[in-house]
């Protein structure tokens, strides 16, 4: 340790600056790899995020789709049940006891065999509301029971959502250490300059500005966030 501070003290300035230079290429030439691959890494998150996030939504899309073909399914049920509870209406006025029994049978049969859980609770709940205001209620009127033919879809639109909100995120990150590295690379090139002027006062100045450079790179680096499940720990251990 003492040879070393020997050896330092017993340097020019411009030895100092040189020597600094050199230690300072090598520092900046790992930093700039370092930006440059980290801003590939977020790259892929985007894409990979980005392909999710189609995926997502076109199922979403098909979900939805089928949401409203069972919702039309339901329709026409619940309009063939309403339309035969007319008739039976009709048929107990007359005192038609066999209309009354084939009405009822198929009332039941229709109601029992095609409705879902959730279609025949949203019927009795239109039943019940009905009786209770005096006017017809439309099962389809339960915005709860509407919303669950899409309760699926939305979450799967809403996970693309998501996913593509990750992307832009990526993607920023991925230009924002894109830029570090370009900065880095310019600290190099001033660096690289450094040792082709003679004039101390210039190769100070050359110098200075390059560290400058650098600073304001390695400052901005450090606000970035690394790309999302990346771990010293499992890189390390991958190595």
């Amino acid at each position: 340790m003492g040879s070393i501070k020997t050896k330092l003290a017993g340097m020019s300035k411009t030895e100092r600056i040189e020597l600094l230079v050199v230690i300072m290429l090598g520092v900046t030439a790992v930093l700039t790899a370092w930006a440059t691959w980290v801003s590939g890494l977020h790259g892929s998150n985007q894409a990979q995020n980005y392909t999710t996030s189609n995926i997502y939504a076109s199922e979403g899309n098909s979900e939805y789709n089928a949401g409203v073909q069972s919702m039309m399914q339901d329709m026409l049920l619940y309009n063939e049940i309403n339309s035969l509870s007319i008739d039976l209406h009709f048929a107990e006025r007359r005192g038609d006891s066999e209309a009354i029994d084939s009405l009822s049978w198929k009332i039941e049969e229709l109601v029992n065999s095609n409705m879902t859980e959730e279609m025949y609770d949203a019927y009795e709940w239109a039943i019940d509301e009905s009786e209770a205001s005096g006017e017809t209620v439309s099962p389809f009127e339960n915005d709860e029971f509407v919303a669950g033919y899409f309760e699926y879809a939305n979450e799967l639109l809403a996970e693309s959502e998501a996913m593509l909100q990750q992307g832009n995120e990526d993607n920023k990150n991925s230009d924002a250490f894109g830029l570090v590295a370009v900065i880095y690379a310019v600290a190099l090139f001033l660096l690289g300059i450094t040792a082709t002027f003679r004039n101390p006062r210039f190769k100070t100045a050359v110098f200075a500005v390059s560290m400058v450079a650098f600073l304001l790179a390695t400052i901005y680096m450090a606000t970035l966030p690394m790309p999302t499940g990346f771990s010293f720990a499992n890189f390390l251990g991958g190595a």
